[in-house]
């Protein structure tokens, strides 16, 4: 299990380390444009070509919601801590999950087929919670369809989310289908718990 808390350990350093840089880079970037610095300079130049990946989709959205896009380096810089943060709940779950069957595997009980069913269902709940969670703060930002990323969180929700929001009605404007979806996951999760790894271990760092 060493190996599997050695990459959980190095995911988490990997992803605060560009976090962290992203955010130097945008504040820099700001710096830049406070002191008027020369934008053909090669510095403002990298600069900006970096961190405009970021910045112009954030700016559109902004402007499309008729705020002030001056605000978008501060605006992308919570976007990116968010993203950040979703990117090591997935990698976590997905070594954990890896991490779940190594240990049934390798545990030599006799419920360990089962415990490794139980894993894998257990990971796969938790990763469906994470891509509805992703596709409601996509929705948020005003991400497209035309969007991969949102084109697969679409295709891969939909068919909990459609069916929930056909059968309940919303909230005056608001939709409560996601909320109930993520009831029932956690409902379902609870559930495997509770049956196919009843005395296993759920977490392995």
């Amino acid at each position: 299990m060493s190996i599997i808390q050695s990459l959980i350990l190095f995911v988490r350093w990997g992803v605060t380390a560009i976090i962290v840089a992203g955010i130097a880079l945008i504040l820099l970037r700001s710096l830049f444009n406070y002191l008027d610095v020369n934008p053909f300079k090669w510095s403002a130049r990298t600069i900006r070509r970096v961190t405009d990946p970021v910045i112009i989709p954030v700016r559109a959205m902004l402007m499309g919601f008729r705020l002030d896009p001056k605000v978008a380096p501060f605006i992308a810089i919570i976007f990116i801590i968010v993203f950040g943060y979703l990117i090591l709940l997935v990698s976590e779950s997905i070594l954990n999950t890896i991490g779940g069957i190594i240990f049934a595997t390798t545990s030599g009980r006799i419920g360990a087929p089962v415990a490794i069913i139980g894993y894998l269902l257990y990971g796969f709940l938790g990763l469906y919670t994470l891509a509805i969670f992703v596709r409601i703060v996509f929705s948020w930002i005003g991400a497209s369809y035309a969007n991969r990323l949102m084109r697969f969180l679409f295709r891969a929700t939909e068919p909990l989310l459609g069916p929930l929001r056909r059968t309940i009605p919303p909230v005056g404007m608001f939709d409560i289908s996601p909320i109930v979806a993520f009831l029932i996951l956690w409902l379902c999760q609870s559930a495997v718990a509770g049956t196919l790894l009843r005395g296993w271990p759920l977490g392995f760092f």
